[in-house]
């Protein structure tokens, strides 16, 4: 089940596009029809239209691969391309003459016409993320490194296609013959027959072979030919549009009753970009008779329901077929194709299907409604919505802070107070939009070393070296992001967290980080008093911390230490120890000695904001160092013509009663 949610997720991607497209493709055949012919602007608007809604099948062998990605990436998309193109060049009727050895291309099995549909997108889509999930991180030899990585998705996901077109080469024809003989034999079975297609009809739109079933009933495949008949007033009254009055019902009335049931049924903080969705696609489907839009939005994501849609129409097409009415469409069954064919001498009492449309949005609605409920189905806007194209980055951006997250979320006046959340070595630097909300004992209780407002809308709140972590956390709850990480959930926390405890993200480790992220991160505080005796690191003239010109240092927020106003330019370890996190930007480095003691060497004050420039690391996190290895480099002219101050604090993070002292 967890696969088809994903699937139906994914499948909203290429979905989101298509309402627009129907309805510029209604109107524009709206405004043909009423013109008595084609136009400028009915050409325009429906080549518009056409170019999505003539390459569904091609948009969701795309969107599928992009969606079924373990992580959002172009080549999975280019992959799904190639199996597109692949599949479908392979057994087009042109390709099959050539290959069977036939003398006109109208000798080729009819099925091969027909190889463009939905399902063939669907299977390219899932070919391509699956090749990109498997071979993305390929290497090969060194002769051919060029092709590595992600440069050999699209080579493997060809001849994976290639193994694909061969079975579908088998199988395809098998599929669409049975097809169409099945439909053949419900064509003489009178209202219940009519009923059955509408229901068959419906079940077969996810693979897009409903088409080939169309065909028997619309065409003239079977004698039937329903459609054409009906258009050109060439059939017999009362009989003729039979297999087409039953859509109108679901089409214009009972699906928009499905869609409000899904709006009103999503959670509360999803319920505006549902309510966009919902919408477009409930007016494609009412005003257009494009209902794919809404189908796809929950088929896979809650298949019994669209079972229960598919019984439905069958019935609509089955009463309908019983009652005296009688109406056909030349595009879909929708209010435009209603208002055109109203008039058509084969149309029978066409305001039967309008009173029956009333009683199936009701019907639709409370069915939906209850099933949505009753059973918590995970239709749009509903449950969890993890984004499964980032699964791959959970380890990196450590999202089991959660908890730390939410509560400082809370604390600082819930999401919408936070117009901006960055971080530098050990706080977050934030942007709130109240800052009287700010609640500075919560963000205690939370886990916060401390908290000041410098002023303006700027609030800094102290954690520590995982700061980084938690700021990721907190990106993911603001954008209705849920991450779980289930690696090395078997670790206890003392083998994970003494030592993810002290690791920044992007310096390795991530794995061994996420272990501890599961568990309850507890900081290594003590009040004992201890005194630390450190090599002096950089060259340069004590100072007090009182002295430092930034207010969370210099009160001792941040922890107790000392300062260097720096001549050299070098930092090196003051003391035996382990790197424990290099920030990003080199402005500053984590240290753990060898006794527990956590140390942090801040090159300036609000270097963050130099992005880097005028820093270069000499070491990563992780590497084992002595007293007097260069850790790294730096420019103090370049921070004091940048408007910093070049004043280095070294301050101990896990013991607010030490005494630092350099030698």
């Amino acid at each position: 089940m967890k696969f088809f949610q994903r699937l139906g997720r994914s499948i909203m991607l290429p979905v989101a596009v298509l309402p627009v497209a129907a309805i510029l493709s209604g109107i524009s055949y709206w405004i043909s029809s009423a013109a008595g012919g084609a136009n400028i602007v009915s050409a325009f608007l429906g080549a518009a239209g056409g170019a999505l809604l003539d390459n569904m099948p091609l948009l969701f062998a795309v969107g599928i691969s992009i969606g079924m990605a373990n992580k959002t990436d172009g080549t999975s998309a280019l992959a799904g391309l190639v199996s597109w193109l692949t599949i479908t060049t392979l057994l087009s009727p042109a390709t099959m003459q050539n290959l069977l050895g036939l003398d006109d291309v109208a000798d080729v099995n009819p099925a091969f016409g027909k190889v463009q549909n939905v399902f063939v997108g669907i299977l390219a889509g899932l070919i391509g993320a699956w090749c990109y999930n498997k071979f993305k991180d390929t290497k090969l030899p060194d002769a051919l490194s060029f092709f590595s990585g992600k440069r050999s998705v699209a080579i493997l996901t060809a001849g994976v296609s290639l193994v694909a077109a061969v079975v579908l080469m088998f199988v395809w024809p098998v599929v669409y013959g049975a097809l169409v003989t099945f439909g053949e034999w419900i064509s003489t079975m009178g209202p219940f027959g009519a009923g059955l297609y509408g229901f068959m009809n419906r079940l077969l739109i996810p693979t897009g072979l409903h088409h080939a079933l169309n065909s028997v009933f619309w065409f003239d495949v079977a004698g039937i030919n329903d459609l054409v008949n009906f258009l050109n007033g060439t059939g017999t009254y009362g009989v003729t549009g039979q297999y087409m009055a039953g859509f109108f019902p679901i089409m214009m009335f009972g699906l928009p009753g499905a869609a409000l049931a899904m709006y009103l049924t999503a959670d509360s903080k999803r319920k505006k970009v549902t309510y966009g969705i919902m919408l477009s696609a409930a007016i494609a489907s009412f005003f257009v008779g494009v209902t794919e839009p809404l189908e796809f939005s929950f088929m896979f994501v809650a298949p019994w329901l669209y079972l229960i849609h598919a019984v439905f129409t069958g019935i609509s097409v089955m009463v309908a077929a019983m009652l005296p009415t009688r109406l056909g469409f030349g595009f879909s069954a929708g209010f435009i194709d209603m208002v055109l064919q109203w008039t058509n001498p084969m149309t029978q009492n066409p305001w039967i299907l309008l009173l029956l449309g009333v009683g199936w949005f009701f019907i639709y609605f409370g069915t939906f409604y209850f099933l949505i409920k009753r059973f918590n189905l995970k239709t749009p806007g509903r449950g969890d919505e993890l984004d499964e194209q980032d699964a791959d980055n959970v380890g990196t951006s450590l999202t089991g802070y959660h908890g730390t997250a939410e509560k400082f979320i809370a604390a600082l006046g819930g999401k919408d107070n936070i117009m901006d959340v960055d971080n530098c070595a050990t706080r977050l630097r934030m942007e709130i939009a109240d800052t009287s909300k700010v609640d500075e004992h919560a963000l205690k209780r939370a886990g916060a070393a401390g908290t000041i407002k410098p002023g303006g809308h700027s609030v800094q709140v102290v954690y520590g070296l995982n700061v980084q972590f938690v700021k990721d956390a907190m990106e993911d709850i603001i954008n209705d992001r849920t991450e779980r990480i289930e690696a090395f959930r078997g670790a206890s926390a003392a083998e994970t967290g003494a030592v993810a405890g002290m690791l920044a993200p992007g310096v390795g480790g991530a794995a061994i980080a996420a272990g501890a992220a599961i568990e309850q991160h507890e900081r290594a505080a003590t009040d004992t008093p201890a005194i630390v005796r450190l090599r002096q690191p950089v060259a340069g003239t004590v100072v007090p911390l009182s002295e430092v010109p930034d207010p969370m240092f210099a009160q001792g927020t941040m922890g107790p230490g000392t300062a260097i106003d720096p001549t050299g330019d070098t930092i090196v370890a003051p003391a035996d120890a382990t790197v424990a996190s290099v920030f990003p930007t080199g402005h500053a480095i984590g240290l753990a000695l060898a006794d527990g003691t956590e140390l942090l060497i801040h090159v300036g004050i609000d270097t963050v904001d130099m992005k880097g420039d005028g820093f270069e690391t000499l070491v990563k996190a992780g590497d084992i160092v002595t007293a007097g290895t260069p850790l790294l480099r730096f420019d103090a002219a370049k921070i004091r013509a940048a408007g910093h101050s070049a004043v280095t604090p070294i301050i101990v993070l896990n013991n607010e009663s030490a005494t630092v002292e350099l030698t």
